[in-house]
């Protein structure tokens, strides 16, 4: 239950661009997990982790959870699978069913109907990975992280969103984008 409560603070404080608090929380994540002995916990726990990136357009390599995957269910490894934008069709009923759904439409319906904010973000941020974007889900995944004043995601979505206005040729829309960013970059937290 400890390494529970820590991840989720971890998590909301990566989302939040804190990332002090983030490396401390996941320290400390890590260590109550260590002590169960339990490298399929760990490998959970680093998934999370990962997760959290994806929401962020953060694309790297999840690397910590490879370390532990020959010990991880197949339920994790499909979910890594997921969220490196590689799950096979076999593997999606092995998915939490919010991203189960996004994985076999894989389109801004399916997103929309998503409850959960980060796993909505999760699920854009898979799709994003995997070529499957469109406008409707970046739109979706802006006012997602905006309305749980996630600065990390809200950052890295309005960025995508300047690119494409940009490539565009909406020099309008992207100038909007960019006082917006400079609003969310107005209350960035102390490190």
């Amino acid at each position: 239950m400890n390494a529970h409560a820590l991840s989720q603070k971890a998590v909301e404080a990566y989302l939040s661009g804190n990332t002090r608090v983030e490396a401390l929380e996941w320290d400390r994540a890590r260590a109550e997990v260590a002590r169960t002995g339990r490298p399929d916990l760990l490998a959970r726990l680093e998934l999370l982790r990962c997760a959290a990136q994806v929401a962020s357009l953060d694309a790297q390599p999840c690397e910590r959870f490879e370390a532990l995957r020959v010990d991880a269910a197949p339920a994790e490894r499909a979910y890594a699978d997921y969220l490196a934008g590689r799950v096979q069709p076999a593997q999606i009923p092995l998915l939490p069913e919010a991203q189960r759904k996004v994985a076999a439409a894989g389109d801004a319906a399916t997103l929309a109907g998503t409850d959960d904010p980060l796993s909505r973000l999760v699920a854009a941020g898979v799709l994003f990975q995997a070529g499957r974007i469109n406008p409707p889900v970046i739109a979706q995944a802006v006012e997602t992280a905006s309305a749980e004043g996630w600065r990390r995601p809200l950052l890295a979505w309005l960025t995508l969103q300047v690119q494409r206005a940009e490539a565009s040729g909406d020099a309008g829309a992207a100038a909007t984008l960019r006082r917006r960013i400079a609003v969310v970059e107005q209350g960035a937290p102390s490190r």
